[in-house]
């Protein structure tokens, strides 16, 4: 997927200004696609609007700059519809604990529960986040999906690191009682 096909997605939901969109694509509904900067998105925008898939206005604010809000046409809904209708790719995962965990025989147990513990709390967040985001107006069906999916994965990585950290725990307090 490319950060054009992207803000046709977010505006099939909603009006937005680029702010709006890139606001939705760090802490929003879209933030576990893909990452898009200011600096691809309004180049993908002002595209779009070139090519009759958005429009733009402009809306006043007090003190402020006009805001270009962008909406999407029917033909826009046409191009996101042709984008959206492949195979998608392998989903790509980079992870930095994992990287450690995988090198942890450099690592103090300490250092790994410290590591172990924050995942933890990352996905517990992450958790809240979606159940936050289900008591919601729900966006459409596809909402409930990829909620139950994320739900799913990240149910099970916790409970694979509550067991992981339980293990550690074990052999630190073996080690100690040695």
């Amino acid at each position: 997927m490319n950060v054009r096909t992207l803000c046709l997605g977010i505006l099939s939901l909603q009006e937005a200004s680029g702010y709006e969109i890139k606001k939705d694509v760090e802490d929003g509904v879209f933030c576990h696609f893909i990452d898009a900067s200011f600096g691809s998105i309004y180049p993908a925008l002002t595209q779009l609007a070139g090519e009759g898939f958005v429009t733009v206005r402009e809306e006043e604010q007090t003190g402020k700059p006009d805001k270009k809000v962008y909406a999407i046409t029917e033909a826009g809904r046409q191009a996101l519809a042709k984008a959206i209708s492949v195979v998608p790719a392998k989903d790509k995962y980079r992870s930095e604990f994992l990287f450690q965990m995988l090198l942890q025989d450099y690592l103090s147990p300490e250092m790994m529960l410290v590591a172990i513990q924050k995942q933890l709390n990352d996905l517990n967040e992450d958790l809240a986040r979606i159940a936050e985001c289900s008591q919601q107006a729900p966006i459409g069906h596809g909402s409930h999906f990829v909620a139950d999916y994320g739900n799913a994965v990240l149910t099970a990585a916790v409970k694979c690191l509550e067991y992981k950290k339980a293990e550690l725990l074990q052999q630190m307090a073996a080690r100690a009682a040695e």
